[in-house]
């Protein structure tokens, strides 16, 4: 699983979610609607009704999103 890390150039754009203050809450709709997408096309089951955080659902975005070749073709 890839970790994110912040820029060399010293901004904080980019943080830990381990380290968010909203990282407890529920995971938003937009990330549900784009792990169902990653999920699909790891021909993964996608449980909608598994409550997950903000926190864990970046991370497993992160995840999908380095063994995605589509997503790798367009970074």
């Amino acid at each position: 699983m890839s970790t994110q890390t912040t820029p060399d150039d010293g901004s904080n754009t980019i943080k830990d979610p381990d380290t968010w203050t909203t990282g407890d809450e529920p995971a938003t709709g937009a990330q549900m609607s784009y792990l169902k997408t990653l999920m699909g096309e790891a021909k993964q089951d996608f449980d909608e009704s598994k409550e997950i955080t903000k926190a864990d659902a970046s991370k497993l975005i992160e995840e999908l999103r380095g063994k995605n070749a589509r997503v790798q073709e367009t970074e």
